[in-house]
């Protein structure tokens, strides 16, 4: 018997802009006539991509457009991409909340859904009643409600308010209860829409716990999120959407990159004089490069081997008091490793062309990509910011030790966890 829990065959999703429903009388008489004559609808030819910073002629949009994945039982699939790319109206569409335009959709088993805060809650009920009317929603028995409900209202903590009308419930003990029955009440898949970012951090945390403990137990769950570090840290394969299409699909470190990056690939080396100008306050920049110790250009660094990081500017005026060249390293989750910055003692000043290295030492980088942002910081009377150029730079570092028995890799089996791997100082001493 197929793992697959979800299979999604060119999903498309189609909506008219500014209006609800299908349109006017007249679309939808000339919808009936070409379907009842076998032909294709007229207003998808008409359709545009979903990009909302271009106006355009039409009217009808494409939320989403042939869109196709699987899911198989036990996988934790986050779904990335920036506001307007089609991820909630996935959603919807998975959780039968829409009907695709297009397309076929194959969910085995029952579908719990958390899209918004207070998705399937009525406010007049109180949480008690809410809860049973989700788990009937699912399909649920009440002898399987019963069962569960003591275990719900443990986890959501708003044991006080139970028999309270939901719609006096905070938004955020309206999430804690919502989170609760979709985790706890027996559904298959479990689809969670941004909404744990209404909770406390403790709630969070309890959340991404049950997550955890959910995805061992064999259940589905669809999880959309731009916390980049919790999608690296929870799920097992992510996919990219862009303007309603799937551009990446793969493990959760490259799928973030593709996100960062837009699909594009980040260089190792940049030549800003190319083109458009990098400048600001009396400086401005003019390339950057990933090189070996000996200065030679990097697409990839051994993680056992010294690297340099290199940036070309040039000053184009006094009075400058000191200057501050800055590396920003960010992990592949799009937190901050660190930042570099050089002393400013010994930099001159003078207008002219300068190189700025930074020198990273052997066996401090983790295996894994990083986005380096180049800066240069002014004092001129107040701190400026001469030029920041964000993600300029793509590092590969990787482990060499990596195909080898993990008895090489400090008694590590799989990656070795954390933005850093520095090597340092051990003693281990025999007491008795």
């Amino acid at each position: 018997m197929s793992d697959t829990v979800i299979s999604v065959e060119n999903i498309s999703k189609l909506y008219r802009l500014g209006q609800v429903g299908t349109g006017t009388l007249s679309h939808d008489l000339n919808r009936w006539w070409h379907r009842i004559r076998g032909k294709d609808d007229p207003y998808v030819k008409v359709g545009r991509v979903n990009d909302r910073t271009q106006k355009s002629e039409s009217d009808y949009v494409w939320s989403l457009q042939d869109v196709s994945f699987e899911v198989k039982q036990g996988e934790v699939l986050g779904i990335i991409g920036r506001n307007g790319a089609g991820k909630s109206t996935l959603l919807k569409i998975l959780s039968r909340v829409t009907a695709p335009t297009s397309g076929r959709i194959r969910v085995k088993g029952r579908v719990a859904s958390l899209l918004e805060v207070g998705t399937g809650f009525h406010p007049e009920l109180t949480g008690r009643e809410n809860i049973y009317l989700n788990g009937a929603i699912l399909g649920m028995r009440k002898a399987e409600i019963n069962q569960k409900l003591d275990e719900i209202v443990e986890f959501s903590g708003c044991a006080a308010y139970l028999d309270t009308p939901v719609k006096r419930y905070s938004s955020g003990m309206t999430v804690r209860l919502a989170f609760a029955v979709a985790a706890y009440l027996d559904a298959e898949v479990l689809v969670i829409d941004e909404v744990l970012a209404v909770g406390d951090a403790d709630f969070q945390k309890k959340c991404l716990d049950k997550i955890e403990n959910v995805s061992r137990s064999g259940r589905t769950i669809l999880f959309v999120s731009h916390n980049m570090g919790t999608i690296s840290s929870l799920c097992s394969r992510a996919i990219l959407l862009d303007k309603g299409r799937v551009i990446a699909d793969g493990p959760p470190s490259e799928t973030i990159m593709a996100y960062y990056t837009k699909g594009k690939a980040t260089p190792f080396m940049v030549d800003f004089t190319q083109g458009a100008p990098i400048a600001g306050e009396g400086a401005t920049l003019l390339s950057g490069m990933v090189a070996n110790s000996d200065g030679t250009p990097a697409p990839e660094v051994s993680i056992t081997q010294s690297c340099e990081i290199r940036m070309r500017y040039r000053i184009d005026r006094r009075p400058i008091s000191a200057l501050f060249p800055n590396f920003f390293f960010n992990d592949s989750s799009g937190a901050c490793a660190f930042v570099s910055s050089a002393q400013s003692g010994g930099i001159p000043t003078d207008p002219g062309i300068y190189e700025a290295v930074c020198h990273l030492p052997a066996n401090f980088l983790n295996d894994g990509t990083y986005f380096v942002s180049l800066a240069l910081t002014q004092i001129d009377g107040r701190v400026k910011i001469a030029f920041f150029e964000k993600d300029a730079l793509c590092l590969h570092a990787r482990d060499p030790m990596e195909e080898t028995l993990h008895t090489s890799r400090n008694g590590w089996a799989g990656p070795i966890p954390g933005t850093l791997r520095p090597q340092l100082s051990w003693s281990v001493t025999y007491l008795s």
